[in-house]
């Protein structure tokens, strides 16, 4: 059943290349052609949770293009302001995947489509019926002109009392971790709920320890620092008090995705009204499942698949 919640994105889309073997990309020879990128994960984890979700994008006028748009259909997102562009090829990635589900992303998203988004094309319209709005640091690092995108996302969400979310997802081929910080630090002050692993906030602050990340979270006004730390759980600081949840045990075959999905999975919580404790524990499970099926986005759980899971039920399927 679809919620009554909606929610906004908007970046890059990406057709990925999983390999067909584990181990250094060099010496894999085959793969297969899936979909990817972060707001579309996100998205996409919105999506089969029930949120009604809006993506905002541009595609290349090709046959990628139209492999991305048909899939993102399909799972009932939101494509109204999703436009194609002639001239641009649709953005591609490889990855590499280890032995223990860990892996390399290798991006090709020279003249992205995404390029050719400019601040007027952000538009009050797109923002009617929308609750969340959720930006993530890779779109910020794809090109500079996207910082006056996001700022106008930003001041039109703002002025409509529509609550912001950020994940830094901290991407060092595309910027430095010094152009990042003063771009992030620029943001912060507009960001309501921040979701972050803790390798970024330590690359972002140079400190996380729990009364460093408070201090941030009070001088920059935001309400929810959610830290996402994989097999060691998920914390979150909030009205001066500490939340945290262990992980979910699993063997993790493809952790590609995982953060967006725990992302998706902490925004359904929260406007469900879960509590605190609630939020971290549905995020956790959601993003405990991703990793179990290789691909971006392929381990994106139904609700009727997370509540389950993170209940510990036995399912019988015949």
């Amino acid at each position: 059943m679809t919620s009554s919640f909606g929610v906004f994105t908007l970046g890059d889309a990406m057709i990925t290349m999983n390999p067909s073997v584990t181990g250094p990309l060099r010496f894999v020879s085959n793969f297969e052609r899936k979909v990817g990128g972060a707001e579309l994960n996100f998205a996409i984890g919105c999506a089969r949770l029930g949120l009604r979700t809006k993506w905002v994008s541009r595609l290349g006028k090709d046959e990628f293009g139209r492999v991305i748009d048909h899939f993102a259909r399909g799972e009932g997102i939101d494509m109204s302001d999703v436009h194609f562009v002639e001239g641009y090829p649709t953005s591609l990635n490889f990855k590499e995947i280890r032995e223990d589900g860990s892996g390399r992303t290798f991006y090709y998203r020279y003249q992205s489509p995404i390029l050719t988004m400019e601040p007027k094309d952000i538009q009050d319209s797109m923002f009617e019926g929308i609750d969340l709005v959720h930006i993530t640091g890779v779109y910020l690092a794809i090109d500079p002109k996207n910082i006056s995108i996001v700022k106008r996302v930003i001041e039109i969400a703002k002025r409509r009392g529509i609550t912001i979310s950020f994940d830094p997802n901290i991407r060092l081929k595309l910027w430095t971790i010094e152009e990042a910080r003063k771009v992030y630090f620029d943001v912060f002050s507009s960001v309501d709920i921040l979701l972050t692993g803790r390798e970024e906030i330590q690359l972002i602050l140079g400190d996380d320890r729990d009364e460093a990340l408070a201090s941030f979270a009070k001088k920059y006004a935001i309400d929810q620092l959610v830290i996402k730390d994989g097999e060691n759980g998920s914390k979150m600081y909030t009205n001066g008090m500490w939340y945290e949840k262990e992980a979910f045990s699993v063997v993790p075959i493809d952790t590609v995705g995982a953060g967006d999905g725990f992302d998706a999975g902490y925004i359904y919580a929260l406007l469900h009204g879960y509590s605190c404790e609630e939020r971290l524990v549905f995020a956790n499970g959601v993003g405990a499942m991703v990793t179990t099926v290789s691909g971006d986005n392929e381990g994106l759980p139904y609700l009727e698949e997370v509540l389950p899971f993170i209940r510990q039920e036995s399912v019988i399927e015949r």
